[in-house]
């Protein structure tokens, strides 16, 4: 069992100045900072899916759960008071999500309320579940507790994200919500077209499930709190796709991840994909996915992921650098909207092109606290075709509430200049161990591709000793 793993590679984010950390499916910033006992929250498990029928073109599901209390202290799980140990909001929520991978990109296609948990009972399945003095409303030490997925669908229990600061695990109980529309308000919400066989060959699902909770935000150990699993698309009957579970939960991961292990099928990963999380100080943990595919007539594919676990200040904008003289077409994002009366905006992204940039973006929170930003436990998507070869660039993510800490800036993959001569990969007129090392790092991705199909490999480095010495 992995929660939140580590692979061998490593990348390179830049947040202001350029971080090295190394590629891992839990964010920055997982462990308990101040040093002391603490809980420490994580999905264990992703179990069965309900599904309600739909209303107008929509459906409506709910997954089961598993969490867990991976942490050294035992983790509030309160409904009511409990004198000298917690209120009543000091309790877990649970966000699900549904994404698809298809034609190469990952999209986020569902989204539930925010489900508040309640008694959590011991068990085994994270550990060996230690005995505490609070009955079901502290989850132990090692101990997980589960949800069917019809309690997961429980209208009157699901409350508003808007109203959750999801970095600190603040929320407002009882919380305050026009009635659920009947059969899909509040749930996990999927157009039915985009689960249709016929209209989705080859697609790829995945189910995720999120967990807040306040005290393990204040340990520093939130970076883990999202998990996925692969789901199958069945028969459709009472009005909505069969959804069922396959294979292992990936734990600790948010979906994005699946992008790249499963981007060329199931169980086959995407070398071409990159996934980078960061995180923002004061703030929360962020995932960002990129990619370049070669299109086949001179022309490549950029796609962009940005998954946000549970910053509070969420996205505003997203903006990719572009040398001058790029020509850019077919730009598009894949956008989810909020729903069932969540104030919240779902007008798409407005678009630019300009000379040095292709920037999505919604309004500022001065102007509009309701605009449709990146909010946490959600995935938005962005996309654009170049004819610059793949190479490495930056690119800017505007922080949509105010705060101390200055907008991410990150390396991502992106159309470059070709260096002046082939393997002169840093610009300084010589082909050299420099060279060698920068395209070795990028080894398996589009960063560093020298003959333009879209990943480095074996021909790329062909290449580059071909053309040793200087230019």
């Amino acid at each position: 069992m992995s929660f939140g793993r580590f692979a061998a590679s490593s990348v390179s984010i830049a947040i202001v100045a350029t971080l090295s950390v190394p590629e891992c499916r839990a964010e920055p910033g997982e462990g308990d900072t101040a040093g002391l006992a603490a809980p420490d929250a994580s999905v264990g498990a992703l179990s069965t899916f309900s599904k309600y029928g739909n209303v107008g073109g929509i459906a409506a599901y709910a997954i089961g759960t598993s969490t867990c209390n991976l942490g050294d202290a035992v983790m509030r799980w309160c409904g009511a008071p409990v004198p000298g140990f917690c209120v009543a909001n000091e309790h877990p929520l649970l966000v699900q999500n549904l994404y698809r991978i298809k034609g190469g990109r990952i999209e986020m296609i569902g989204m539930s309320w925010a489900r508040h948990a309640f008694c959590a009972i011991g068990q085994n399945l994270c550990g060996t579940c230690a005995a505490h003095p609070f009955g079901c409303d502290a989850l132990g030490v090692g101990c997980s507790t589960p949800n069917t997925s019809a309690i997961n669908g429980q209208q009157e229990f699901l409350g508003p994200r808007s109203q959750v600061d999801a970095s600190t695990g603040a929320f407002p109980y009882p919380f305050n919500a026009p009635d659920a529309p009947p059969t899909i308000g509040r749930r996990l919400q999927v157009l039915e077209s985009a689960l249709d066989p016929a209209l989705n060959p080859d697609a790829l699902y995945f189910g995720e499930v999120v967990v807040i909770a306040a005290d393990d935000a204040a340990a520093g150990n939130s970076s883990n709190n999202a998990s996925h699993r692969r789901a199958i698309v069945g028969a459709f009957s009472s009005g909505a796709w069969t959804l069922t579970f396959t294979g292992p939960t990936e734990q600790g991961a948010g979906a994005i991840w699946a992008w790249k292990e499963n981007g060329l099928g199931p169980g086959v990963p995407d070398p071409s994909v990159t996934i980078e999380p960061f995180a923002v100080a004061g703030d929360g943990n962020w995932v960002i996915g990129h990619k370049a595919a070669a299109n086949g007539d001179g022309t490549w594919r950029y796609e962009y992921a940005i998954f946000n676990l549970d910053s509070n200040r969420s996205g505003q904008a997203f903006s990719v650098a572009i040398p001058a003289g790029t020509a850019v077409t077919n730009v598009g994002q894949s956008i989810i909207g909020h729903h069932s009366d969540e104030p919240y905006s779902t007008s798409a992204w407005t678009t630019s092109v300009t000379a040095d940039s292709v920037t999505w973006a919604t309004e500022t929170f001065a102007d509009d606290p309701l605009a449709n930003a990146l909010r946490w436990g959600t995935m938005f998507g962005f996309r654009f075709d170049a004819d610059r070869p793949p190479g490495g660039t930056t690119a800017t993510l505007a922080l949509f509430r105010p705060g101390a800490a200055p907008n991410p800036t990150l390396a991502v993959v992106g159309p470059a200049l070709p260096p002046a001569c082939p393997g002169d990969l840093n610009g300084d007129g010589v082909v050299d161990g420099a060279d060698l090392g920068a395209l070795l790092g990028g080894w398996g991705t589009a960063i560093g591709d020298l003959n333009g199909d879209g990943v480095v490999t074996g021909a790329d480095l062909g290449i580059l000793l071909g053309g040793w010495g200087p230019c």
